[in-house]
């Protein structure tokens, strides 16, 4: 399938890409990506990077931003996750980074104001801009949740526009566009590429983020045989992040 091109795009729109390897990390940094996102483990929604990675990060020249994330699962977080969350935002300061990427909320699915004020308040302190991942979506009223964020000081929100894949949330995605007018980046997230790219910048989103990612080789070794491997592993494809680029600086496939 060709990427639709019927529309011309007349800004620049920023691309950020999520990593978690090395490798990958080098890779959306060498072909166009604007900020990258740095995690471990994306097969589990993204966790807290190790400091080594952090501190590879550092030396690149892209702006990179960390997840916070400090277990699989909920955002709902006990005492000690929350020390260990603090721990690691003061940990990515230390490395220079320019930013983290966080959520919490409570059980019903709110978000949590109370551990994000903290957090923020943290991160602050150490002059870390600060992304609102998709916790976000599981608000039950995204207005509220919105104002919430930009009261906080939270410079980013990562989210589908409430839908299952950026490409679903399309229109929630323009609608939160528009109640931001500008106080915060709205920064579209979930299942986006080169295919699809198009009809989401219709929303207006000043920023798209992706995993530009490509299957790998199945392993066939000893390593896949004893479990150390997930058979469904990818890795970020330098060809997707360029294309992907060309689309959001208004190139054509």
């Amino acid at each position: 399938m060709m990427a639709d091109t019927s529309r011309t795009l007349t800004r620049s729109v920023l691309l950020e890409v999520v990593v978690d390897t090395a490798a990958d990390l080098r890779v959306a940094s060498e072909n166009g990506a604007d900020r990258i996102e740095l995690c471990a483990a994306l097969s589990e929604g993204g966790l807290t990077p190790s400091l080594g990675l952090m501190t590879l990060a550092a030396e690149l020249d892209v702006p990179v931003r960390v997840m916070i994330r400090p277990r699989a699962g909920d955002f709902t977080y006990t005492i000690d996750e929350r020390h260990l969350m603090r721990l690691d935002i003061s940990a990515v300061a230390g490395c220079g980074l320019e930013g983290v990427v966080m959520g919490a909320n409570l059980a019903d699915g709110r978000l949590d104001t109370e551990l994000l004020q903290d957090l923020v308040s943290h991160a602050k302190a150490h002059d870390l801009s600060i992304c609102l991942h998709r916790s976000f979506d599981l608000a039950p009223d995204a207005v509220e949740a919105l104002e919430l964020a930009i009261a906080l000081g939270i410079d980013t929100i990562l989210t589908s526009g409430g839908g299952n894949t950026a490409a679903d949330g399309a229109p929630g995605l323009s609608q939160l566009v528009k109640q931001a007018n500008g106080r915060i980046e709205i920064l579209a997230g979930k299942g986006i590429t080169a295919e699809n790219v198009s009809a989401i910048l219709a929303s207006g989103v000043p920023a798209v983020h992706a995993s530009c990612s490509q299957p790998l080789p199945l392993r066939q070794d000893r390593a896949a045989a004893l479990g150390y491997v997930n058979a469904s592993q990818s890795g970020t494809s330098a060809q997707a992040v360029a294309h992907l680029k060309s689309l959001l600086s208004g190139g054509t496939a």
